[in-house]
């Protein structure tokens, strides 16, 4: 009997550790597939996080080193080459509750805060406008920087703001944030217009005109429809993942994902905890819920409120999000909409919570190394990776050129004409 035992011991050593080498093995086949194609992040909030914690003063945080120890951020620019990341959409993100005017001078800021983390760190990062841009700085070793807009509220309903944004380089303009627009709806705010009003129709053929992406992560269904029905160019998701996997209002439903590949768009599925896991989902609706309940028991004590959560989540401890769900949720896009149609859109640095396996921005490889377990040849993952990504900004550029004969939008944002298209 004991000899079966030592048997069945050293039976599963040989086997604990033959799969760790078959991980470390795709792994490594994982990072030599993205030194040919540049893996592209749709979404990584640092400029945020560098503006809370510092104000924007980049001589107070040094990016260029590994930052995990601090235990702050997800990013930086030594874990950014460890994953292999050869493009990053940088959102330029204020909150959607700052007065119209305030939201203009913010996302500038923001937008300078890349433009000086380029300069700053000039070695491994360059500035990109473009797909050509991207492959240019991937053959130099470095990681192309691209800006995406997070939420229309920062156009302060100005076409003209949105053309000077995407002079300074913005490339992408997520539509809303968590809060209506006056001309689009999102999906976490009360609809007010059932999608885009007229002058949502104009900016988005404005962005279409200029070349700048469609984002429809954060709106709502409605608006993704809309969206679809007007955009001559492909739009993005730039971090949103499945709802017939995670029933999130944040995230695509099957009948969008269906549309997409007539559109030519991607899903850039997110990392996000409770958009990648039911149980999170569940869980985070359940800590709201026991929230509200404290504040109205104790109205004023905050102090005493949050004691009383930290014993509630300790009894409830939090599920946790898997790198095999994000997995799940990629493979469902592709059963639903097609190979061509998916990508990657962390939210690293912008996300509660972290997913087992994806903490940081240095794990991108071990999440091709899954799609590589379960099957996937070398071509569909550097599809996944960056090369769709690509060829939606390539077809965007030509709808532009295309376009670009057509006379600047001239409307003017009416308050009193801000209604449905249907």
């Amino acid at each position: 009997m004991r000899h079966v035992l030592v048997m069945l011991g050293l039976f599963a050593l040989v086997t604990l550790i033959t799969r760790s080498a078959g991980a470390e093995d795709l792994e490594a086949r994982a990072r030599q597939l993205l030194r040919s194609v540049p893996l592209v992040d749709g979404h990584n909030d640092l400029p945020w996080r560098l503006r809370q914690k510092v104000q924007g003063q980049l001589a107070r945080l040094d990016v260029g080193k590994d930052t995990a120890a601090q235990e702050t951020l997800q990013t930086d620019l030594l874990r950014l080459r460890r994953g292999g990341v050869g493009a990053q959409f940088w959102s330029v993100y204020v909150p959607a509750e700052q007065a119209p005017a305030q939201a203009v001078v913010e996302v500038l800021e923001q937008i300078d805060l890349v433009h000086r983390l380029v300069q700053r760190y000039p070695e491994d990062l360059e500035l990109a406008r473009g797909a050509a841009d991207v492959r240019r700085c991937h053959k130099r070793g470095h990681i192309a920087c691209l800006i995406g807009v997070e939420g229309g509220h920062s156009v302060a309903n100005s076409l003209g703001v949105l053309r000077q944004l995407h002079a300074v380089g913005a490339r992408y303009m997520t539509l809303t944030h968590n809060k209506d627009t006056a001309w689009a709806d999102a999906c976490s705010d009360k609809p007010a217009r059932d999608g885009l009003s007229p002058f949502g129709v104009e900016i988005v053929r404005e962005m279409n005109r200029l070349g700048m992406l469609v984002d429809l992560s954060h709106v709502s269904a409605a608006t993704m429809h809309d969206a679809l029905d007007v955009s001559a160019a492909p739009v993005i998701f730039s971090h949103s993942s499945t709802r017939a996997l995670t029933e999130h209002l944040r995230n695509v439903p099957d009948d969008v994902l269906r549309r997409l590949p007539s559109n030519g768009g991607v899903v850039m599925v997110t990392f996000v905890p409770r958009f990648v896991s039911a149980e999170v989902m569940a869980w985070d609706a359940e800590e709201e819920a026991e929230k509200a309940r404290l504040g109205i028991r104790l109205p004023g004590q905050t102090a005493l409120v949050q004691e009383h959560l930290e014993h509630w989540r300790a009894e409830h401890p939090a599920p946790q999000a898997t790198l095999q769900q994000v997995a799940d949720h990629i493979e469902h896009v592709v059963r639903v909409a097609g190979i061509d149609h998916v990508g990657l859109g962390s939210d690293f640095d912008g996300m509660r919570g972290r997913t087992l396996g994806l903490e940081d921005v240095s794990k991108f490889p071990a999440l091709l190394a899954e799609l590589l377990r379960r099957g996937w040849s070398d071509r569909d993952v550097q599809r996944l990776a960056g090369l769709n990504l690509l060829r939606v900004l390539e077809r965007a550029e030509e709808v532009a050129t295309e376009l670009r004969a057509r006379t600047p939008a001239e409307a003017l944002f009416d308050s009193t004409a801000a209604i449905s298209l249907h």
